[in-house]
């Protein structure tokens, strides 16, 4: 009964609690879990030595698992093997990259595995064989392999098996450039294999010339290697037939593929005749196979198979059968094709509460599997099915599963999570009770607490038995609030015999714990009643004796009163237990006493009676060796032979009980054994027979197995059998029997039983299954007699023959076929029909029944064949009409069936039509024709024949193949240019060819030159020159007739396009062809290409040729030039090479130009030292001297640069001996010694020694003298003695040489004597110069000077100072000569005599000009008389009359000099200065000089022009160069009515012809050509026409007034229709140019009498000032600059010009749209409106380029300059901006008809200050004329006020030779208003070209052409796109490009020339000054006046009237 123990009623609560903490607990349970993988490491790592490998490995679980690697062999942890293996924080597994020398294998190539720890469990991750791969030398070969011609052969790579497994081959290569890599083209010849070998089919002779390699790659290192042999096929010739045959490793195969790679099956087999190859694969486990299908993954290429992306189920065996007519062979290959394995546990995870079942299900896939095992915890389960069950969990069961797969190349593992319930706690004993000894009498409680879940319970054993409530003995429990189960055992009032050992279990379904403890109470022994034991023989018998009472001394088991133990088997012990080891019943089954005693005697006693049981055992039973045959007896007993009865025996069959009624008889032998016989054994008997006998003690069985051999019996027998023809025929035959009988089916092989033959099922259409035949699609050829056969091997087995019959219709094996007859020819046409016979037969023609009756030409005839009926049809003579679709019909009883015949009658085509031209070119034709009639045969092909119209048919004939499939039209090809073809088509078929079609004539087009130039060569002239000369190309490649040659050339090094130059062609045959490449840069590499053009365009480029111009000199010097002192007379000199970019050719050595530093400007006291090396040795210098030295590089074209000096100063060494010595009586005890210093001191005086040495004496006396001391007066003399006086000089080197011995005594008497010496005294020029006379002398002497021989008169200047010297202050070079010091007493007198040199810069030298050539001037230089100062150099200055002031500095020895490369033709000023040590002389005079040449001269149009029909050839030789070598031509050109001129080209090269192309036949041409030479430019213009297409001339073109008029009305529709402008116009232009003469004339005189003689035009009025601001220069087919200006006002005028960029240039556009020809343009000053004063000489480029500049309105008076001979004028000197040289100046009527030789020429000269003024002149009085170029251009920039307008510029100023400044022309930088401004507001070029006069729109009064500085320069090309409306302007569409040569050519500097010539009326330039410069007065009110050269009137000195 439960009774609440204390604070029960908390007991609900509590177990709430309770609850929750279970809960609680499960919850928190389930929310641990065990390791997983996240990253398991791969099954293999291959690594190179070289790269090494990473293996991650990573986990989760809660808690988070360690990571630890173990090896799989022994799962011993790996660590650190330090730069060999590394284990990460991190899990990682790392192997370094390693020597190869440091391999370990251990580490290296194992098998490891990663571990995953955590207190939930433990999982291994698969196996990682990790296998390291040191790199080494590996060959692949290629070896010999042998074929049968015919056969198929297969090519192997031998690739080492140490690298087997990474090296794969990627390609095949042969030697003759093939290259064969894996692809799916199995119908090649040559097929890579996708395991790489090369398959060859078909192997021929061919195949045998060629070497075979491999190029393999290997898959660590990358490395791709060719095999390191060559392998050869040989091919051998079959010798008769020969059966296949195999090599010997080729007779049993076994690959191993992974799936879904490529694979292959070899059956390499040779045979002749070739053999057919067959593949079968066997049906798993049998010995039946199957053909292998073939498809699109599984292919057969000969006898190889390959299976693309292989599967499982392609795993097998497989057989390859060979047969050919000689025998046959055959190969079986064992495939596998293994899939990776992976695996997966079910569930995954599961929570199983105690005791209840568990399982685990493991899938698996993949290829092979072959092992599978289990582990808990990373512990072997011993465990090898998939399933893994566990009946009944227990506590230990929790933990982590893992299911691992293995094959022999990888492992997989899958992992699973087992979690105990949350019932799940097996029962604990928390609180026990001791052991205890009591009195009898008191109750005893014995407690026991046990905890569990569930709630186990508590039972109480009392020596075993358990014990019950009684009246004496209660139990009781309860549950406390904690869940403890609490019981407890009252015992009330003990007695004695309660004593003994008492238990308390607590079980539960989960468990059970227990607790035993002895109770003793004090009293007698007591021994409780112990119950029968029985027990099976053979276990243990133990027993404890139930003893109470205490104390008890001893316990004893007692058997038949003998105290045990009796024998080995019993054991007892001291607590009363009894053990009886493997008891038996003879021995062990009996009556055992316990007897127990105390002390005091007293004992009880208590037995035991043991009963031993035997479980039964049978006697083995067996029904013999051999299966029992059907029908025999049997007889088999089943014994006991021990047991205990009550005994049961029985017999099963197969598990279950043996039927009375199924023939077996069962005989008991009473209880003892049953024997079971069968009287006839059948079938139904077999089976497995057990015996089972039981009793108490257990059960035993033994089984035997029965086999009976039945032999075959008909289940389902087959018989005859008719089916349809065409359906599914199936035939069933079954048998049994034992063993199951093997069902085969045969054939008769004729048509009568017998003779049969297994079935060929290779025919895809029979098969056998299960014994049932089927045949599907069945016809009549598979009828006849079949036997079935089911044989078991018992008895002689079964057979059946059946008759298969086919009943089958008329049937045509062929429907519809095709049959073809020449016509004219007989025919036959048959038709067989098989069936069931009899057959009928009809012939239809077209579906229309024929008759041979109605057409003798058919006939019929039928014949009986075996299996049907055979009919033909003969036509005797076929005919177009029999063309038809012939039918024949069969019909017989079971239906009917038709054939048809297409009988085609064939001939040859008919003649192709229509043959036409579609398209050609210069080398094919496309044709067009109309197919003909075919002939009732498909036109294979059409000939095209095609001949030369000056070939034959038969002779000459070419053809072209069109396939008749294609269409109509075809090409024909390889034709030559510009030749006449005559073509015509022919049709055929299979039968012939047709008839030729029409004839077609064509002339195919001309075509671009297909060849380049032959023999070309490059050849260096010069530094600067290429000769290139070539021959034309072959005749054939000509295609058409060759114009010229473009000769292009480039730099080598650069990457940008040829510049081309164009070369006329040369008619002469075979004629060589050149061209000079000028202005190259120096020993620089070209390019040069040649290609010839005609008229159709340029041909193909020669082969580039390159070559070197000549070498020059380096243009830099030696850089990095060091000297190193060595010793006093060695130098060490070093220095680094210049830039290869500068040497400018080849340096084949340097010189080292050194001299001492005090004559370094004297040429002559310089040495020269060559070298090769960069640095030597200066040996023999002068000691203690300071050397200036420079370097320079030297080529075979020269000496380069110098280096800048540098300056070593050798080492000091021992002093020379003193240069003089004196020595000099003072008094009778001493004597004055002096001396000069040595004349080589070698280095710094430290000190003079004095030696004195009496003649007394040996040796002498010495005294120290300080260095600056030159005397020393030696005392305590004796005079009666002489004395030898010497000096040395000592440096710190040592002590020098001794001076000469003088020789001298003291004396009483002392005349007057000097200690000084003849000197000579350098003094500089104003310095003062004191020159020494220390005299001695007693009485003191009286000194005297004489300067020059005269006695010195003491001045300011010249005075003796007290100690006797003579002071000079300042002196000049007057105060040079000799000075005499005179010294006297009355004992004598001497004399000393100095010579003072002056040192003063130089007077001006004397020039004189010795001789000129075109680019030379050679002059005599000479210093002046009065110069005795030795001069270091001269300084040439020379100015070009428009170009800067250039320097040359000159050697003072040099006596002539030579200015070189100067422009031809131009003026030169120039003046020469002399320098020395103090400075810069005077310069000299200054000569006014130039060089010879003159402008091109123009030649007549008959020796120039040459006209065809589409071009016209210029003859460019017909020019005369001047003198001065051409440049370049500009060549334009327009249609006589055509306003725009067309620019040619604006660089065409002198020398050869141009040719000048795409003219239209029979029209008239302007010609218009600018020669450019150095002296300037000459425009000649001609009027052509080109011939006709025939070859003819054109009439001259009539003159249309009206048209004119026409046109001019346009532009002025108001005049008058009635007013002829052909005379109006030129009368108006004569009275506008009287009227401008007249008032110019006036102008100059009223200015004449103002003014200096170099002011021109002073007084003109504003108007008119803007009229001559610009220069003129007309010519008309001669030479000069002409200037144009355009009319501001018209605003029709001002539109911009388009602009076209030169060849290779390109130049941007600036604002405005306009554009300057030149690049040149200079800014200069500028004057604002403040009068401040900006300059640029030259253009800066930190300047805006469209900077504006600031100008003075039309009605503002501009600020004077400022005065030229000024310092500021001097800093302004320049010009504000360069103007291109291109107005020009057309009076009317000056066109084509005036005479040349009246045509007036403007010119421009310089101011007389600067050498000439202008003039006018005919040109006939100075041949040598160099025209002003000036460009009346402007630079484009916004204006205030008028679209342009210009500043003037300054100039002048002391020595401004050319006041004119300008840039170089070869700094061609793209710049503002290329084009623009100078035709848009100054006018065109050429304007004096236009067919109307400009002057018309001249307003005296506008502004414009502001004067500028002349810009010298070549002219521009023409203008183009200008303003229509301006008829003046001839505009040229192409000419708005800057010339390449002015650009590009440094010769081509910007010249402008004045000319001092006599006028057209006999006055000299000088005369028309003064004439015009007559009325000075003029100017005064509009100018102010200024100095000579300065501009007050806005006119420079270049300033043109035009009159």
């Amino acid at each position: 009964m439960w009774c609440d123990p204390p604070g029960g009623r908390r007991a609900p609560l509590a177990l709430l609690i309770t609850a929750m903490m279970a809960f609680t607990n499960v919850f928190a349970d389930d929310e641990s879990m065990g390791p997983v993988f996240i990253k398991e490491p791969p099954n293999r790592i291959d690594f190179s030595n070289g790269t090494g490998a990473v293996v991650e490995c990573q986990a989760r679980g809660n808690p988070q698992p360690d990571i630890i690697w173990v090896r799989t062999s022994d799962g011993t942890a790996v660590g650190d093997v330090p730069g060999l293996r590394q284990v990460l924080p991190n899990g990682n597994l790392v192997f370094p990259p390693f020597r190869a020398e440091d391999y370990r294998q251990e580490v290296h190539a194992q098998v490891y595995s990663c571990l995953a720890r955590s207190p939930a469990g433990s999982v291994h991750s698969r196996d990682v064989n990790v296998r390291a791969v040191v790199a080494q030398y590996y060959d692949v070969d290629v070896n010999k392999e042998y074929a049968i011609r015919g056969n198929s052969a297969i090519m192997k790579c031998v690739v080492p098996s140490f690298v087997g497994d990474f090296v794969k081959v990627v390609s095949w290569h042969t030697d003759q450039n093939e290259e064969f890599v894996a692809g799916d083209d199995y119908d090649g010849k040559y097929l890579v294999l996708p395991s790489g070998e090369l398959h060859i089919k078909d192997v021929g002779p061919e195949d045998g010339y060629k070497t075979y390699q491999c190029r393999t790659k290997h898959r660590l290192t990358g490395e791709t290697r060719l095999s390191a042999t060559k392998g050869r096929l040989v091919i051998t010739e079959p010798v008769g037939s020969k059966a296949p045959k195999f090599s010997n490793d080729a007779k049993k195969a076994w690959y191993e593929r992974l799936t879904g790679q490529d694979l292959t099956v070899l059956c390499p087999a040779q045979g002749f005749p070739v053999p057919m190859y067959r593949w079968y694969k066997f049906i798993d486990g049998t010995s039946r196979r199957h053909p292998v299908q073939l498809n699109e993954r599984v292919r057969q290429v000969s006898g190889t198979l390959i299976i693309r992306e292989a599967r499982v189920d392609d795993s097998g065996k497989y057989l390859c059968v060979v047969n050919n007519s000689v025998g046959g062979e055959s190969v079986e290959t064992v495939l596998t094709v293994t899939a990776p394995l992976a695996a997966e546990i079910e569930p995954r995870t599961q929570t199983i509460d105690f005791g209840r079942p568990a399982k685990f299900v493991c899938n698996f896939e993949g290829n092979p599997i072959k092992t599978i095992s289990w582990l808990k915890d990373g512990k072997p389960l011993q465990f090898e099915e998939s399933i893994l069950t566990i009946d009944a969990v227990k506590k230990e069961d929790k933990g982590m599963y893992q299911c691992f797969v293995r094959n022999d190349q990888e492992s997989a593992q899958a992992t699973a999570e087992l979690k105990l319930g949350g019932r799940f706690e097996p029962p604990q004993i928390r609180q026990t009770f001791p052991e205890e000894t009591l009195q009898p009498g008191p109750s005893v409680f014995l407690k026991c607490v046990a905890s569990g879940n569930p709630t186990p319970e508590i039972t109480w054993e009392l020596d075993g038995k358990r014990l019950s409530n009684t009246d004496r003995l209660q139990v009781g429990q309860y549950v406390t609030v904690n869940g403890d189960v609490f019981s407890q055992l009252n015992i009330s009032s003990i007695h004695t015999n309660d004593g003994g050992m008492y238990k308390c279990i607590a079980a539960s379904k989960v468990g059970s714990a227990e607790h035993s403890a002895r109770l003793n109470v004090y009293g007698l022994p007591f021994i409780r009643h112990m119950d029968k034991k029985a027990i099976v023989a053979g276990e243990t018998l133990r027993v404890t004796c139930p003893v109470a009472g205490y104390p008890i001394e001893t316990i004893v088991w007692e058997r038949d009163s003998r105290v045990l133990p009796i024998n080995r088997k019993q054991k007892v012990f001291a607590n009363g237990t009894l053990i009886i080891e493997n008891v038996e019943r003879m021995s062990d089954q009996a009556t055992y006493t316990c007897v127990a005693r105390n002390a005091q005697g007293y004992s009880a006693r208590g037995t035991l009676e043991v009963q031993v049981m035997v479980i039964p055992r049978l006697l083995p039973f067996t029904f013999g060796d051999k299966p029992l045959n059907s029908g025999q007896v049997v007889t088999v007993p089943c014994a006991v032979i021990e047991g205990d009865q009550p005994l049961k025996l029985r017999w099963t069959l197969n598990g279950h009980s043996i039927s009375p009624h199924s023939g077996v008889s069962i005989l008991d032998l009473g209880g003892r054994g049953a024997i079971l016989s069968i009287g006839s054994v059948q079938a139904t008997h077999a089976g497995s027979y057990t015996c089972i006998a039981e009793n108490f003690a257990g059960r035993h069985e033994l089984s035997a197995d029965l086999i009976v051999n039945v032999p075959p019996r008909w289940i389902l027998e087959p018989t005859d059998k008719a089916f349809a023809q065409g359906s599914d025929a199936r035939v069933e035959c079954k048998a049994d029997g034992f063993p199951r009988p093997q069902v085969t089916w045969k054939r008769a092989a004729g048509e009568t039983p017998g003779d049969y033959k297994d079935l060929k099922l290779s025919n895809p259409d029979i098969s056998i299954e299960d014994g049932t035949l089927s045949i599907n699609n069945i016809q009549k050829t598979n009828e006849g007699y079949y036997l079935c056969e089911a044989v078991n091997g018992i008895g002689a087995g079964l057979s059946a023959v059946i008759l298969i019959s086919v009943q089958a219709p008329p049937q045509f094996e062929i429907k519809l076929r095709n049959q073809t007859a020449r016509r004219g020819e007989p025919a036959v046409l048959q038709c067989e029909a098989q069936g069931e016979k009899p057959i009928g037969i009809l012939w239809n023609m077209n579906n229309k029944r024929l008759d041979p009756k109605s057409d003798a030409r058919y006939t019929i005839r039928e014949e009986i064949l075996a299996n049907g009926v055979l009919s033909d049809l003969s036509i005797k003579r076929t005919e177009r009409t029999d063309s038809a679709l012939f039918t024949c019909v069969a019909t017989n009883a079971f239906g009917s069936d038709d054939t048809s015949i297409n009988m085609i009658v064939q001939e040859v085509p008919e003649v192709p039509y229509g043959l036409k031209v579609l398209d050609k070119s210069g080398r094919s034709v496309q044709l067009s024709w109309a197919a003909p009639y075919d002939g009732n045969s498909p036109i294979k092909r059409y000939l095209i024949e095609y001949k030369i119209s000056k070939g034959s048919w038969e002779n000459d004939i070419d053809k072209v193949l069109v396939p008749g499939s294609q269409q109509n039209v075809a090409g024909v090809f390889n034709l030559r240019p510009a030749t006449t073809y005559h073509l015509r088509i022919v049709a055929e078929n299979e039968i012939g060819a047709s008839d030729p079609s029409d004839t077609v004539t064509i002339i195919t087009a001309e075509e671009a030159p297909s060849g380049p130039p032959s023999s070309v060569r490059v050849d260096a002239l010069d530094q600067h020159t290429l000769k290139v000369t070539w021959k034309p190309p072959p005749r054939e490649d000509w295609n058409g007739e060759i114009l010229g040659y473009y000769v292009g050339y480039k730099l080598s090094s650069a990457d940008k396009p040829f510049m081309f130059e164009t070369v006329e062609f040369s008619k002469e045959d075979g004629k060589e062809h050149h061209l000079q490449i000028m202005n190259l840069k120096t020993y620089t590499q070209y390019s040069v290409v040649v290609q010839a053009f005609n008229k159709v365009g340029a041909g193909p480029m020669s082969e580039e040729r390159r070559q070197h111009t000549a070498e020059g000199v380096p243009e830099q010097p030696p850089h990095d030039t060091t000297c190193t002192t060595l010793t006093a007379q060695t130098v060490r000199v070093s220095w680094v090479s210049p830039p290869l970019s500068a040497a400018n050719g080849v340096i084949t050595g340097y010189k080292v130009i050194y001299g001492p530093s005090d004559s370094w400007y004297d040429e002559n006291s310089k040495d020269t030292k060559i070298t090769s090396s960069s640095e030597t040795i200066l040996h023999g210098l002068k000691k203690y001297t300071n050397y200036s030295m420079h370097v320079l590089a030297f080529t075979s074209g020269g000496d380069g640069v110098k280096s800048a000096p540098i300056h070593c100063q050798t080492e000091q060494d021992v002093p020379e001996a003193p240069v003089a010595i004196k020595a000099l009586v003072m008094s009778a005890e001493s004597i004055l010694i002096s001396w000069r210093p040595p004349s080589q001191p070698n280095g710094v005086i430290s000190q003079y020694t004095v030696y004195a040495k009496a003649e007394n004496r040996e040796e002498p006396t010495t005294q120290k003298v300080l260095p600056n001391q030159l005397t020393h007066e030696a005392t305590g003399l004796d005079k009666q003695y002489r004395y030898d006086f010497w000096v040395t000089a000592s440096t710190n080197i040592g002590e020098g040489q001794a001076s000469k011995i003088v020789t001298l005594s003291p004396s009483t008497r002392v005349p007057a004597k000097i200690a000084s010496f003849d000197d000579k005294f350098t003094a500089t020029y104003k310095e003062d110069v004191k020159l020494p006379c220390l005299a001695v002398g007693v009485p003191a002497p009286e000194v005297t000077w004489k300067v020059r021989g005269a006695t010195l008169e003491p001045s300011d200047r010249l005075r003796q100072l007290p100690e006797g010297f003579l002071f000079i202050k300042e002196v000049d070079r007057a105060d040079a000569g000799e000075y005499a010091c005179y010294v006297e007493n009355s004992f004598g007198h001497d004399t000393v005599t100095h010579q003072l040199v002056v040192h003063a810069p130089p007077h001006s030298p004397q020039v004189t000009l010795t001789a000129t050539t075109t680019n030379s001037l050679t002059m005599k230089l000479r210093p002046h008389p009065t110069d005795n100062a030795p001069l270091q150099g001269y300084t040439i200055h020379y100015k070009p009359e428009f170009g800067e002031l250039k320097t040359v500095q000159v050697s003072s020895t040099a006596q002539k000099y030579t200015l070189e490369n100067l422009w031809c033709g131009s003026r030169y000023q120039i003046y020469v200065t002399a320098y020395n040590g103090i400075g810069t002389g005077d310069r000299s005079d200054i000569l006014n000089t130039r060089t010879k040449g003159s402008k091109p001269i123009i030649p007549e149009a008959a020796r120039f022009i040459e006209v065809s029909t589409n071009s016209i050839t210029l003859h460019l030789s017909a020019w005369s160069d001047g003198g001065c070598p051409m440049l370049y031509f500009v060549v334009e050109h327009k249609k006589k009515l055509q306003q725009e001129w067309n620019q040619v080209s604006n660089n065409v090269k002198p020398g050869g012809n141009f040719v000048v192309l795409d003219l239209d036949p029979a029209s008239w041409y302007h010609l218009r050509v600018t020669a450019h030479n150095d002296a300037g430019f000459a425009v000649a213009e001609y009027e052509f026409a080109t011939l006709t297409v025939t070859g003819g001339t054109i009439a001259p073109p009539v003159r249309e007034t009206g048209t004119e008029n026409t046109d001019v009305r346009r532009y002025f529709p108001w005049l008058p229709s009635w007013l002829d402008v052909n005379v109006v116009v030129p009368v108006a232009a004569t009275v506008v140019v009287i009227i401008v003469g007249i008032v110019v004339i006036c102008v100059a005189l009223s200015r004449r009498t103002r003014g200096p003689e170099q002011t021109r035009l002073r007084g003109i009025s504003s108007a008119d000032e803007k009229y001559y601001e610009g220069q003129y220069d007309v010519v008309y087919q001669q030479t000069g600059v002409v200037g144009a200006t355009l009319d501001k006002r018209r605003p029709d005028l001002r539109d911009e010009l388009g602009y076209i960029a030169p060849p290779n240039r390109k130049l941007p556009p600036v604002p405005g749209s306009n554009y300057n020809t030149c690049d040149r343009i200079k800014r200069g000053t500028v004057i604002s409106g403040t009068g401040s004063l900006r300059s640029h000489s030259t253009w800066d480029p930190r300047r805006n380029m469209y900077e504006e500049l600031t100008h003075c309105a039309p009605n503002r008076r501009c600020p004077p300059p400022p005065h030229m001979g000024s310092a500021e004028g001097l800093s302004h000197r320049g010009m504000e901006d360069e103007i291109c040289p291109y107005a020009t100046f057309h009076l009317l009527g000056f066109r084509e008809e005036m005479d040349p030789n009246k045509a007036m020429q403007f010119q421009t000269f310089p101011h007389p200050a600067n050498g000439h003024s202008g003039t006018m002149g005919p040109p006939s009085s100075h041949p040598t004329n160099a025209s002003a170029h000036s460009r009346s251009g402007s630079q484009s920039m916004p204006r205030q006020n008028g679209r342009y307008s210009r500043v003037p510029s300054q100039g002048g100023g002391p020595h401004n030779m050319f006041s004119p400044e300008y840039d170089d022309p070869a700094n061609c930088a793209p710049e503002e208003d290329q084009y623009g401004s100078q035709y848009g507001q100054y006018g065109a070029p050429y304007d004096h070209y236009g067919s109307r006069g400009s002057v018309g729109r001249r307003s005296v009064g506008s502004a414009r052409n502001l004067p500028m500085s002349g810009s010298p320069e070549p002219p521009p090309p023409p203008p183009r796109n200008h303003d229509p409306n301006n008829s003046s302007f001839n505009d040229s569409k192409e000419s708005n490009e800057i010339s390449e040569a002015e650009c590009d050519r440094d010769q081509i500097i910007n010249r402008n020339y004045g000319v001092n010539a006599r006028s057209k009326d006999g006055m000299t330039t000088e005369e028309m000054r003064k004439l015009i410069e007559r009325k000075p007065n003029e100017a005064t009110g509009r100018q102010t006046s200024g100095p000579p050269g300065s501009h007050g009137g806005l006119l420079t000195p270049y300033d043109t009237v035009a009159v």
